[in-house]
């Protein structure tokens, strides 16, 4: 893991890396880490990336509020990372799909599910290297949606380091097998009105977790109109899991 810039601000220190060429951010508070600090995994939406403000807000707050440290990567095809042809037509395609309001395609779900065979080794990559450093690691949780649950789905079902996880906003057949496999405690979110993925899907694939613990989150809304308490309830959920440090 090769840092390559730090900023601080707030109390919180952002850190840029590249882990065999994969582009990412930590954050953490300012000062020596201690040892076991929570981790959180932050996984962005399609189309994307590591520092897209939404997603920078709440690593700040797993920081400042939760007492955790918090890393995101840019997914293949996104961000600082290279884009095939099938990776620029994923993002114009989601981006058309909203614009309509049309839920997503067979071929964007297929390109979703092989973007997700590709990043979920590299998530746990993170984890080794970052598990390898002094402080070493604490309890580990993961948060992402639509996309972000596409690759988080699979992690949870393969890597044991991963103890809790907020998921939604997905809910695809293709997942179907990796749901089952997921034994961790799940806050899963939907959006009644998702115009990007079909109700009946979403709940089919919650149902599909193989956790004991796990509540269905459900708002009105499209895609894009997460309530913000929705937001501060998987805050809550991550923080009763993997512990507050103060």
């Amino acid at each position: 893991m090769h840092f390559t810039s730090e900023s601080s601000a707030d109390g919180v220190t952002q850190r840029r890396f590249t882990l065999d060429g994969v582009p990412g951010v930590l954050w953490q508070p300012d000062g020596p880490p201690p040892g076991g600090r929570p981790l959180v995994l932050l996984g962005h939406g399609g189309g994307q990336h590591k520092l897209v403000p939404g997603l920078v807000d709440r690593a700040r707050r797993c920081v400042r509020e939760l007492g955790c440290a918090a890393v995101a990567l840019d997914a293949p095809g996104h961000g600082e990372r290279p884009r095939s042809a099938q990776d620029e037509r994923f993002a114009t395609e989601i981006g058309e799909l909203i614009a309509a309001g049309r839920p997503i395609s067979a071929w964007v779900a297929r390109h979703t599910a092989a973007l997700a065979e590709r990043a979920v080794p590299e998530w746990v990559a993170v984890l080794d290297a970052l598990g390898g450093r002094a402080e070493g690691l604490g309890p580990v949780g993961y948060w992402g949606l639509s996309l972000g649950s596409a690759i988080g789905i699979p992690l949870a079902a393969a890597e044991p380091r991963v103890a809790v996880a907020v998921f939604g906003l997905t809910g695809h057949p293709s997942q179907t097998e990796a749901a089952e496999r997921v034994g961790v405690p799940v806050e899963f979110l939907l959006q009644w009105d998702d115009e990007l993925v079909l109700r009946e899907g979403a709940l089919a694939l919650f149902g599909a977790l193989g956790s004991r613990e796990k509540t269905l989150h459900a708002n009105p809304g499209g895609h894009l109109e997460l309530p913000e308490p929705q937001l501060l309830s998987s805050e809550r959920f991550l923080a009763r899991h993997l512990g507050r440090v103060e």
